[in-house]
């Protein structure tokens, strides 16, 4: 949460009172939800739900409804997590369980966008987002990305500090860079082949487009729903990343992190009663 306020501001700096209103909107109704199913189960509420909404809320685009907001942050939290049977349970991440919920079911809707800066006063209708126009062969901002000016969901658009954030999860080792970074690395030698071969667009222009680096940072890393043992970590990364690529290329969705992240998910238990279990020549069993 520490490593997300900072993203939580710039946010607000860009869509003002449509970010507050997604924001207060995800932390109420996720947090009740969250407590109707706990008073049932005669337990507590956890601080993982926090770390749920935040995540859920700065994923959406600025232009959400607050009623699809509700929706989707209540599903994720009681359909991606609860009736697992809680904290440490999910197979999912709930967060991006409710994000693509209400991406799929609300497409029309939640995928319009609108031009970012000065607390959400910039007048104007935003064009297309970087990666559908890195698909129609059109080049993006670099520096406009890095600071975070850009049209995006309301965390994905400053790369500084999106690293900046990682930077101190992993000095407090509170995240593992083995699934952060082979996620960057699958995407970056899928993308490169792809590039190569001349069938998509630079993986450079690819990592700062798009969720990629706020999904690698911040929800590949979840320790619930993502591998336990070392070895699994890398596969689980190097699967995301790799299969973001293939999504954004062959699919109708320019976005696929979301996607894979959920595809890895699922095979997440797998990989640690197989892959997890591979000893190393020379490594103490």
């Amino acid at each position: 949460m520490y490593s997300l306020l900072p993203i939580f501001l710039f946010s607000i700096y860009l869509y003002g009172m449509r970010a507050i209103g997604i924001i207060l909107t995800t932390f109420v109704i996720g947090i009740g939800c969250e407590y109707i199913f706990v008073q049932k189960q005669n337990k507590k509420i956890t601080e993982a739900v926090l770390v749920t909404c935040a995540l859920y809320a700065l994923s959406l685009p600025p232009n959400t409804p607050l009623w699809i907001t509700a929706i989707g942050i209540a599903f994720g939290v009681s359909m991606g997590k609860m009736a697992y049977g809680g904290f440490g349970r999910n197979i999912f991440n709930p967060a991006i369980t409710g994000r693509l919920f209400v991406y799929i079911t609300f497409p029309n809707i939640v995928n319009k966008w609108s031009p970012p800066g000065n607390f959400g006063m910039v007048e104007g209708v935003a064009g297309a987002t970087p990666l559908e126009a890195l698909r129609s062969g059109g080049g993006i901002d670099l520096m406009g990305h890095l600071i975070g000016i850009r049209v995006g969901s309301l965390g994905e658009s400053s790369i500084l500090l999106i690293l900046l954030a990682g930077a101190y999860l992993l000095y407090t080792k509170t995240a593992s860079w083995k699934s952060s970074l082979s996620t960057i690395a699958g995407y970056t030698v899928a993308q490169g082949v792809l590039f190569a071969l001349g069938l998509s667009y630079n993986p450079i222009l690819g990592l700062a487009s798009g969720s990629l680096l706020f999904i690698a940072v911040f929800m590949v890393t979840d320790p619930v729903s993502s591998p336990k043992k070392s070895n699994s970590l890398f596969v689980y990364g190097i699967l995301i990343g790799v299969a973001t690529c293939i999504i954004r290329a062959y699919s109708l969705f320019p976005e696929g992190t979301s996607f894979a992240l959920l595809i890895a998910n699922t095979f997440a238990p797998l990989m640690d009663e197989t892959i997890g279990k591979w000893q190393w020549k020379g490594a103490k069993a």
